[in-house]
């Protein structure tokens, strides 16, 4: 009994040693175990973001990457088994929470920046750049400003607006970013292509061929595929990311107009507008196979999804749609301001409104629930893209609006 306690004693002892040589080699200036970061720094998923700062949202992993650590480790599969889990109302990333909300408006002549509270213009980035869009780049802390005038996507810092040094790119007609972060996915009016490059250098690494001229597009529920929409070949293209190569084509029924598409929040459906026959088409997802339309207006072109991930707002035509996802019907159709061609840039961090832009010089705020216009502006330009941005989710997939 006594050697028992004994040892037990000296186990007690030995404890105290290495607690107390913990707090010494802290004190004495060794680093701690837990990586700690001021608020604004480290990654989404962090155990900690910064002291005194906000908590993240997720729920922090074990074996979790450093912020220094590439971002292909961040995990690919939707939090709950759901695609926009993630991009509810207020869930914006520890990264982007103390970027000023703002509207990014691509007018051809440059990008003019608009307080959407006070709709007053604070700033004009990119000057004689000809931007026709404006695409967050995944860890949504730069802004990548395409010109297809001058075949370049220019860089530009979202806290700061400075910009960067433009990289040659032919043709970007569309830019998306995988998922697991590894790559950059610039599609290429001309040559029609898919260019594979570093999401940060934007460097080349590889080239995939495309049968069409494609923009616009979505990521399967992995990741792992990229669905291309080609409006002249009124088609869909299917991109095997990891294989760099083209899986499969999709006609459809002639005189389709394929436009923007949207992945559905199961996974197992991608929705694709038609201007041509005034609707969306649904895809089946692992098929790739038409399996419906459904009729909302003439002109249907942008898509756009609420933050409560229950609707898919269809624009175009001068007419806004609300779809319901589960019973695939109409439930509103509102007009829109002039009857104008407006895109959808985003919803609102709140879920309540809906920013649109037509190319007359509008840019305007529906409200979600109603469709009544809440807020507008008239701009000397003609624009050509919207952005609105932060937005909710873990990262940007680039293309208009696409969170996860």
């Amino acid at each position: 009994m006594m050697g028992r306690g004994c040892a037990a004693g000296r186990r007690r002892s030995l404890l105290g040693a290495f607690a107390l040589a913990g707090v010494m080699a802290l004190a004495s200036g060794c680093g701690s175990p837990v990586d700690f970061y001021r608020p604004g720094e480290g990654g989404a998923d962090e155990p900690v973001v910064g002291l005194g700062g906000a908590a993240p949202y997720v729920r922090p992993r074990p074996g979790r990457p450093r912020a220094a650590d590439p971002p292909g480790a961040v995990p690919v599969a939707p939090a709950g088994g759901r695609v926009y889990a993630a991009t509810g109302p207020g869930m914006i990333a520890p990264g982007a929470r103390d970027m000023p909300a703002r509207l990014y408006v691509a007018d051809g002549r440059g990008i003019e920046v608009i307080d959407p509270r006070t709709l007053r213009l604070v700033g004009r980035l990119g000057a004689g750049v000809a931007a026709s869009g404006v695409v967050p780049s995944w860890d949504m802390r730069r802004l990548w400003a395409a010109d297809t005038v001058h075949d370049v996507l220019v860089p530009l810092t979202a806290r700061t607006g400075r910009r960067g040094r433009p990289v040659k790119v032919t043709d970007p007609a569309g830019l998306f970013f995988p998922p697991d972060g590894r790559a950059a996915l610039v599609v290429a009016g001309r040559p029609r292509r898919v260019e594979v490059r570093d999401p940060r250098t934007m460097r080349p690494r590889a080239s995939v061929p495309l049968p069409c001229a494609a923009a616009a597009g979505d990521f399967s529920l992995r990741g792992r595929t990229l669905v291309l929409s080609c409006a002249a070949a009124g088609a869909l293209v299917r991109v095997d990311v990891p294989g760099r190569r083209v899986a499969g084509t999709l006609r459809l029924p002639d005189g389709a107009r394929p436009g923007d598409v949207r992945l559905s929040p199961d996974g197992g459906t991608f929705f694709v507008a038609d201007a041509a026959r005034g609707g969306v088409w649904a895809v089946d997802a692992r098929a790739f196979a038409p399996r419906g339309f459904v009729r909302t207006a003439p002109g249907a072109r942008g898509l756009a999804i609420s933050r409560d991930a229950r609707r898919l707002f269809v624009a175009g035509g001068g007419t806004l749609a609300a779809v319901d996802f589960r019973t695939r019907r109409v439930t509103a159709r509102w007009p829109l301001p002039g009857g104008g061609d407006a895109v959808p840039g985003g919803v609102s961090s709140d879920g309540r409104a809906l920013w649109l832009a037509d190319g007359g010089g509008l840019v305007y705020a529906v409200s979600t629930r109603t469709g009544r216009v809440l807020r507008h502006a008239r701009l000397r330009g003609r624009p050509a893209g919207l952005c609105v941005h932060p937005q909710p989710g873990r990262y940007s997939l680039g293309g208009t609006g696409l969170y996860r």
